[in-house]
């Protein structure tokens, strides 16, 4: 591993390609490299502070346009001032070039990237008409750094290897000589841009530059995350700005292995507060906790053969001890169905043993082979599975829905996050189970679905493998009813998609760590010692109240700082205590969610505070079902099915509710969205469109109404997106 900046993060050596299609090329070539993993880098200045020590020249990377001389993919040495003009004569175009930065389309349809991931392997998907131009300054650099399609990577490579690379990928290389370059003109000769950055690397507006950390810079002398602003834009870049929010709000850390993230304090007490919620709500319906074994047997696993399928390309294996090999391999927990249940065969004899109520907070592992995304997709996450087991099938199934009531209510009461209740289709369903309910959340930043929790009816299907066997009250044997349920990490993901904005974090009060801060407002003629009593006390009178609140009085911090510190950690209401304040017995409250202001006496604060608060964590969830609703639309015919998807909706349609049909769907609708262009199968999101749920509100469907795709009589509206 290896030191640097970017968030604290460092940076740690890769092993193997991680199924990364640039690695694998290089492998598939014979071409020698090294990746190192660090936070994403969102710019040069951001990959420097995080790799620069690193032996190697780093990379600044264009992806430029000419609606008259076509597209190029530009790569020079990081410290090279790129000016268009320049680049024009460099390249030899003919007459006037006006070369532009291509559109994200460009950049994610025809090389594969997303913003910010350019570099020189990418054009391993590139297309005969895009040209590649290269720094002569790196042509004679011995090592070069540059990103392998993702921008929490770094690879280093031979500068020979690079080009070969580009060369076996069907295109020619362009040397650019900068020597030979004639002078750029004056910065103050009109109608003349220097772009700083290239496409995905964040062009920098003038008067609106972002100074980056010093590098060098000692760890702990200013924290990385509250030294810039979000520079990515919720509508524009949605998971860049979705990556930066989470950082910058100090909710997440990387470390050296992909997919398994660090829970920071300020994330993690977000989590706290919906445990305590969601297991003081079970142990009023009489689930007890408990703790089973993080491993489980080869043969234990493969118990239930439906079960073990659906998850056996993401089980992760300890296959040594040491330099010894197990005898047999063992399994880390993907859920926990086949290390409960041989338990449960022991313990239940009779119906007096039912109902048999378990909940266990743990972690599992899923080694996921798409791009993981923290908090929504990820190879470790913290959870709560509910295994539950019954003498009748009405039992467990009003188990389900009181599970499934549960998680409606921490999207919706805690999070702020209205969600569709429903039942999964037979495709979709817990593999093994009978019955899949689920809630369904919609992020109107990014216009697709995400599966909030779910809540299973397993059936006798597993009693019947683990001989889970109760005697009735008429002394016959039965086999138990079971059910399972779980809620993860997840939820803050999803909360932080749906209410966060351009800058930053925006927390629902009843989650947050901190629901007000008192921050003092010092000048030349009343210094912090003497407002110290009544901001103190400000806060003491809240706390008392039962608001949690925080002071930040550090002095070596300007208020405006702090202002933007806290903005961007989501605190729901800032509290301005200053010499007039003080004076007139005030304070000055702004809210986050909305930005609005408005003075009020200190004495009041104890009961305004609570009932604003109330009053924030509605307006947020009335604004998410506003958006959620507005986006949600019933087509009943297939021609307008995808143009609905492209426009970011969910859709309800009538459906025939068939396994062959819903494949087709999912077929259709890839192929129609992407005329004819490859998708990335590694990818945690598609442009196909997948079922949902069936939901439980269903609005009326008419006698004989044909189902939107096949024609055949409906059987029930389905909703449909796409989905994370």
């Amino acid at each position: 591993s290896c030191g640097g900046g970017g968030g604290g993060g460092g940076c740690a050596r890769v092993e193997g390609t991680e199924g990364n299609p640039a690695l694998e090329r290089c492998r598939a070539l014979g071409l020698p490299q090294t990746t190192w993993a660090h936070p994403a880098a969102h710019s040069v200045e951001e990959q420097s502070a995080a790799v620069g020590h690193l032996e190697g020249v780093l990379t600044k990377n264009l992806v430029l346009a000419d609606k008259k001389h076509g597209t190029f993919v530009i790569t020079v040495a990081h410290t090279r001032d790129v000016h268009t003009g320049v680049l024009g004569k460099l390249l030899r175009l003919e007459g006037k070039s006006n070369l532009r930065f291509a559109k994200d389309e460009v950049l994610e349809g025809q090389l594969g990237v997303r913003s910010g991931s350019v570099s020189p392997l990418c054009m391993m998907n590139a297309p005969p008409g895009i040209k590649f131009a290269v720094d002569k300054a790196l042509v004679e650099a011995d090592l070069v750094n540059c990103h392998p399609l993702r921008n929490d990577r770094t690879t280093t490579m031979k500068s020979k290897d690079l080009l070969e690379f580009v060369k076996q990928s069907g295109h020619e290389v362009l040397i650019l000589d900068y020597d030979a370059a004639p002078p750029p003109p004056k910065p103050q000769e009109k109608g003349k841009k220097v772009p700083k950055q290239g496409k995905g690397e964040k062009p920098q507006k003038k008067g609106k530059e972002k100074k980056a950390p010093k590098e060098g810079a000692k760890d702990g002398e200013k924290k990385k995350e509250t030294l810039l602003g979000i520079s990515h834009s919720k509508a524009d870049a949605f998971s860049d700005w979705y990556t930066q929010v989470i950082t910058y709000a100090e909710m997440i850390d990387y470390s050296d292995i992909s997919g398994c993230y660090v829970l920071r304090p300020w994330s993690f007490s977000i989590w706290e507060t919906i445990q305590a919620f969601f297991d003081g709500e079970i142990k009023k319906l009489g689930v007890q906790n408990a703790y089973f074994p993080l491993f489980v047997s080869k043969s234990a696993l493969e118990t239930e053969k439906d079960h073990v399928e659906g998850f056996a390309p993401e089980v992760a294996w300890v296959t040594k001890s040491g330099d010894t090999d197990l005898a047999e391999p063992i399994a880390i927990r993907p859920t926990s169905e086949t290390i409960m249940y041989p338990f449960f065969s022991n313990w239940i004899r009779s119906h007096r043993d039912l109902p048999l109520l378990l909940n266990q907070w743990s972690n599992v592992v899923r080694w996921e082979f798409k791009y993981p995304t923290p908090f929504l997709r990820s190879r470790e996450f913290l959870w709560q599975e509910g295994h539950t087991a019954h003498a009748s099938y009405e039992e467990a199934n009003e188990m389900v829905m009181q599970a499934l009531e549960l998680y409606r209510r921490v999207y919706e009461e805690l999070l702020a996050c209205p969600v569709v209740p429903g039942k999964k289709t037979e495709d979709e369903k817990f593999a093994g189970g009978l019955i899949t309910t689920t809630v369904e959340a919609f992020i109107h930043g990014s216009g697709r679905a995400i599966q909030g929790a779910t809540s299973h009816h397993l059936g006798q299907n597993f009693a019947k493998m683990f001989d889970i066997q109760f005697e009735d009250a008429q002394g016959k044997k039965a086999l138990a009813w079971q059910t399972s349920w779980g809620l993860t990490t997840r939820t803050i993901g999803v909360m932080v998609m749906v209410h966060g904005d351009d800058t930053g974090l925006v927390l629902p009060p009843r989650v947050a760590p901190v629901q007000a801060v008192v921050i003092p407002i010092p000048n030349s003629k009343c210094k912090q010692e003497e407002l110290q009593p009544y901001y103190e006390k400000v806060a003491a009178d809240l706390e008392a109240a039962g608001v949690r609140v925080r002071i930040d009085d550090r002095q070596n911090y300007r208020a405006g700082w702090k202002y933007n510190h806290w903005e961007q950690k989501g605190v729901p209401v800032r509290v301005e205590v200053g010499p007039r304040d003080m004076e007139q017995g005030t304070a000055r409250l702004c809210l986050r969610h909305d930005g609005s202001k408005r003075d009020a006496a200190a004495a009041e604060l104890p009961a305004l505070l609570p009932a604003l608060l109330e009053e924030i964590q509605a307006a947020m969830f009335a604004k998410a079902k506003a958006a959620r609703d507005a986006s949600l639309v019933q087509v009943t015919e297939w021609k307008d099915f995808v143009p609905a998807l492209n426009r970011g909706n969910l859709v309800l349609t009538p459906f025939v509710d068939a396994g062959d049909w819903e494949d087709k769907v999912k077929e259709m609708s890839r192929a129609e969205a992407l005329a004819g262009e490859a998708e990335d199968a590694r990818t945690a999101t598609s442009v196909a469109a997948k079922t949902l749920c069936i939901p439980f509100d269903q609005p009326p469907l008419a006698a004989g109404q044909p189902c939107f795709v096949s024609g055949e009589p409906a059987k029930h509206w389905v909703l449909w997106g796409r989905s994370y």
